[in-house]
């Protein structure tokens, strides 16, 4: 995960989450996938904003958990939320190709649809990942369906590991590329410990 994007998701945690006191478990880059009806008035308005989904966590008793719609306009460091669903309104999360990797996927809630592409195959899995853990561990009965999912993004608690273990290489890789540019790592390393302390964290709860 190159550095830059790990410091907006640091940064939503930070501005979004916890003034709330909750805690951000992943955010996924996305994009919207279905075309406007009126391309020509779409015009120049790609730029204008990036959306991030996120997952969070409320750090008080019984836990709640949150899918929540994040917005940076363009020029604007502050981060908007939009939208936000409990996780027990989710009703189904469709990855589209269960055959093989891929970026795009849909989550339907009992009164949305959105269907997304993110950034990369890589960040799709790992937010569905910790999106079917999460909801193994705090949905309700009824617990939300998983179509068209690879496999191995629904592994249970091994799947965790490897998600975590991943957010950490993915920390290691980004702050040792830091150090070869030569750039003082400052905040970044003390960024580094927090999530690699989450993901610990993460892998140690997953174990219960």
């Amino acid at each position: 995960m190159p550095s830059s994007e790990m410091s907006v998701k640091s940064a939503i945690n930070k501005e979004v989450f916890i003034p709330h006191d909750e805690k951000m478990l992943v955010a996924a880059q996305v994009k919207r996938r279905t075309k406007k009806k009126i391309p020509f008035l779409a015009t120049g308005g790609q730029g204008d904003y990036m959306t991030f989904i996120c997952i969070s966590v409320t750090n008080k008793k019984p836990s709640c958990v949150s899918i929540t719609k994040v917005k940076q306009f363009q020029g604007s460091s502050a981060f908007a939320k939009r939208s936000q669903w409990t996780i027990d309104q989710l009703r189904q999360v469709n990855g589209i190709d269960s055959n093989k990797d891929c970026p795009e996927f849909d989550l339907m809630f009992e009164n949305a649809f959105d269907q997304w592409v993110a950034c990369s195959a890589g960040e799709k899995c790992t937010f569905i990942q910790i999106l079917h853990h999460t909801c193994q561990r705090y949905s309700s009965a009824q617990k939300p369906d998983f179509v068209n999912c690879q496999s191995k993004l629904l592994g249970g608690n091994s799947i965790l590991h490897s998600a975590a273990d991943s957010v950490t290489s993915a920390v290691q890789k980004a702050s040792q590329a830091l150090n070869e540019r030569g750039e003082r790592l400052g905040r970044a390393e003390e960024r580094t410990a927090d999530m690699m302390n989450s993901a610990e964290q993460f892998s140690v709860t997953a174990q219960k």
